[in-house]
């Protein structure tokens, strides 16, 4: 393609977003692929986390709870959240982890199912769903006599539709998938869902932040979603739970801690949910890493007022198209696929090639240079684009670091062939 590093540049000092950059912390020399992953440090974020520690903990002391505003942090940032992912005030909590939170929606939307309609037994995703999610669904399909089926992306709808979907109780998928970055239609699988009589639970892990989402409009039953990525709440950071209002009074979840209590601080023996989606709080919010989150969600509504996450999406979008064409045209005869779609409206924030040999060893030499994605075994390289502090130059340059790995063969020396922990 006749694009070059100077068209790329041009690009850059026309981008409307691009002062929203010096909102983090960025190692210099370091090209970052991988904020699908864990997001990008905040420059708020350790004066923050700084203060909790030093006032709010050092000097208030347990008087923080109150006058620092810790108890209703997880309803707090939950409004902000909800902001970013088409719910409502009062409907999104920030608590747990993902996996947690989806083990509560889909004990409840079990529950529902078996309460409206007990002939139904079946929870149906997609096969090349985040391992996660397939596991805790399993264990739960197993506990309420149901099964776990896994399907390919385009036989879900077959699926649903007509006497197909007649046993079907849930239908649980991950926006955005994580090893192709392929997004679901959710409104249409959703819809369909619902003609089949089933509950449509969503996991937002790799879209909120990322992609436009909007669960009213597409009328969805429950969600959850990570803190840590494109939210930029930092590693292990705490995940949320929303509940479509039609549902959030109708079960109790299975988790029932104290904190979803109707009123915790009356210490009865007995359990008395909270109302709407309070009741899927449980433990004691984990403040130092709320400070955090809070901190990288506010670096992600900082977009609002340059056009929010349509604007995002937009540049996400071109950095995506963008990167794939120069893989395709730079690195041509070096084995890379470009595998997530190229359909824009199929495309989630994320490029994942493939390569039948040498996939991690090539994702490592890259990191060696400074440009950071990740591999997804069996031979996935993976590269997240997050508008907010990439430019289109990062994309140029990572491309033309990729194809001086590639072509000179520099993945092949054994340092960098040996598994790390994390991969």
């Amino acid at each position: 393609m006749s694009l070059t590093r100077d068209d790329c540049a041009a690009r850059d000092r026309k981008d409307p977003l691009a002062p929203l950059r010096e909102q983090f912390e960025l190692p210099h020399g370091v090209i970052y692929l991988d904020g699908n992953s864990l997001g990008v440090l905040p420059r708020e974020t350790p004066a923050r986390v700084a203060q909790v520690i030093a006032q709010e903990w050092g000097a208030d002391l347990i008087r923080s709870w109150n006058s620092a505003g810790w108890m209703t942090l997880p309803q707090r940032i939950g409004d902000k959240i909800a902001r970013l992912v088409g719910a409502g005030a009062g409907e999104l909590v920030v608590a747990d982890a993902t996996s947690i939170n989806l083990y509560k929606v889909l004990a409840a939307a079990l529950a529902m199912q078996q309460a409206d309609a007990p002939g139904r037994t079946v929870i149906v995703s997609e096969r090349s769903n985040f391992p996660t999610d397939l596991y805790i669904a399993d264990s739960l399909a197993q506990q309420h006599g149901c099964r776990l089926e896994l399907l390919e992306p385009e036989e879900l709808l077959p699926r649903l539709q007509g006497p197909h979907g007649a046993d079907v109780a849930l239908l649980m998928l991950t926006h955005v998938n994580y090893r192709t970055g392929r997004m679901h239609d959710m409104a249409a699988l959703t819809a369909a869902a619902h003609a089949a009589g089933a509950t449509a639970v969503w996991d937002l892990a790799h879209s909120a932040g990322a992609v436009a989402v909007d669960l009213h409009a597409a009328n969805a039953d429950f969600a959850v979603g990570c803190g840590y990525k494109y939210l930029n709440g930092g590693p292990g950071a705490p995940a949320f739970v929303w509940a479509h209002p039609r549902h959030a009074d109708r079960f109790r979840q299975p988790l029932s801690g104290w904190i979803g209590h109707a009123a915790p601080f009356e210490f009865t023996p007995d359990y008395r949910p909270a109302p709407g989606i309070a009741r899927y709080l449980c433990g004691t919010p984990p403040i130092l890493s709320m400070a955090a989150l809070e901190c990288g969600v506010d670096t992600v509504l900082a977009a609002e007022p340059l056009g929010g996450m349509a604007a995002l999406r937009s540049k996400s979008l071109e950095m995506t198209r963008l990167f794939a064409d120069l893989v395709e045209s730079r690195c041509a005869g070096h084995g890379l696929r470009v595998v997530s779609p190229r359909d824009d409206a199929l495309r989630g924030s994320q490029v994942c090639l493939a390569r039948d040999d040498g996939a991690y060893a090539i994702v490592q030499a890259l990191i060696g240079r400074g440009v950071i994605g990740d591999f997804r075994a069996p031979d996935v390289l993976r590269f997240g684009f997050t508008p907010l502090y990439l430019r289109f130059v990062d994309v140029w340059d990572a491309v033309e670091q990729l194809h001086q790995v590639v072509a000179s063969g520099e993945w092949c020396d054994a340092r960098f062939a040996a598994r790390a922990a994390v991969t």
